[in-house]
């Protein structure tokens, strides 16, 4: 495992927002396909606006917890969604509540499905791809999250930039080569997007809902600005963040582009394993990219359910500290968040990104996007 030491903590906190993004949905290809290349030249210039967005939004949430001191997302939200009573102490009061109380209802959707989209993705692909038996890979997967999740941010942290860098090299031995590969394929269905591109109306307004449900996982984000020295280092973070997520989302695009034209691509759970299957070394590729979907898709169900542990261990013991080593009430609210994810995954991935994520953005614009802005315009980024 990557020592802390050896890898800045602003380096740590952007791969936790990687891997928290890169789960189920999109390790498969399922989500990019839903979101972005559904929508044809456009997904090119949609991937990365929802990549600032996410970096904007998360730099102020991180900026702010580490000014104020906060670490958990229910004091952070009963803070920030007082707007530092620009509107008065009595309105600072109600919106406080209003707004804290929308929030545990995104989190509590968004701890419903991205966990879920993780177990669906996992289990099916170590089925598909290793022939190992559902119930199975479904103990392995269960039983990874949860022993990783109960052992408190700063584990999450260190698992968070292992698993990036694991992800990264070989996002890299995958696509690049398929992509060099298949170039012809890429340049073609490019030339015909291009000569009759989709209208670009659906297709931001696609964007924004991907970087709005990616949002509902603000509140877990909070906790991991403990360790900065200063609230300016949420800055450099998030610029890591956005370079490193930019450029992994943009690869992905344009590698996925060369099989949009494939027979099984708008309804295959898992889109990349086309890609891999009719590209550079099959029998090579294809169980190191089941590899990295696996640990993608679980990497973000670790994030997602120890900041739910996080959040509800606070509220139960007030003298709670998550790098502690865990007791009980730890133990069994991880457990039980574990369990919710499973019994959700049996909708299967293609139902959970389709449905689930799109209402979840949805919901999310309302109780964070705009909010937000809101925030910073009325407090000048709060810095009054």
């Amino acid at each position: 495992m990557i020592n802390k030491d050896k890898m800045p903590v602003v380096i740590g906190v952007a791969f936790v927002w990687f891997t928290t993004q890169f789960g189920g949905g999109f390790a498969s290809g399922n989500q990019l396909r839903a979101f972005f290349l559904n929508f044809g030249i456009w997904a090119f210039v949609t991937c990365i606006l929802t990549q600032a967005i996410g970096a904007f939004y998360q730099w102020y949430a991180l900026k702010y917890a580490k000014k104020h001191e906060l670490y958990n997302y229910a004091s952070f939200n009963k803070s920030f969604y007082r707007f530092n009573d620009k509107f008065g102490k009595k309105a600072g009061d109600v919106l406080a509540v209003v707004f804290s109380t929308l929030y545990e209802l995104v989190y509590l959707v968004t701890i419903c499905v991205a966990p879920a989209a993780a177990f669906a993705t996992g289990v099916a692909t170590m089925e598909k791809s290793f022939g190992i038996n559902h119930w199975i890979g479904t103990i392995f997967t269960g039983l990874f999250i949860f022993i990783v999740a109960v052992y408190g941010t700063n584990v999450v942290r260190k698992v968070a930039s292992t698993l990036s860098v694991l992800i990264v090299a070989g996002l890299f031995l995958v696509y690049i080569p398929n992509i060099i590969m298949q170039w012809g394929d890429i340049v073609s269905n490019l030339s015909a997007e291009i000569s009759n591109p989709a209208p670009v109306g659906p297709a931001l307004i696609k964007g924004i809902v991907y970087a709005a449900f990616q949002l509902g996982a603000i509140g877990l984000l909070v906790q991991h600005a403990k360790p900065f020295d200063s609230h300016h280092l949420a800055k450099t973070s998030m610029v890591y963040g956005f370079f490193v997520n930019g450029f992994i989302c943009l690869l992905a695009v344009l590698g996925l582009t060369a099989i949009i034209n494939e027979p099984d691509f708008a309804k295959e759970s898992i889109p990349l394993i086309i890609l891999v299957n009719k590209g550079f070394a099959p029998e090579i590729l294809r169980p190191m990219i089941s590899i990295l979907i696996v640990l993608g898709s679980v990497s973000t169900a670790v994030n997602m359910i120890a900041g739910m542990s996080n959040r509800i261990c606070s509220s139960i013991d007030k003298d709670f500290d998550p790098n502690n080593k865990p007791g009980v009430n730890v133990i069994v609210v991880t457990l039980v968040c574990t369990l919710l994810a499973f019994f959700i995954a049996q909708l299967g991935l293609n139902k959970i990104v389709a449905v689930g994520y799109k209402y979840l953005g949805y919901l999310t614009i309302p109780v964070i996007m705009i909010p937000y802005l809101i925030h910073m315009a009325v407090t000048k980024f709060d810095e009054e």
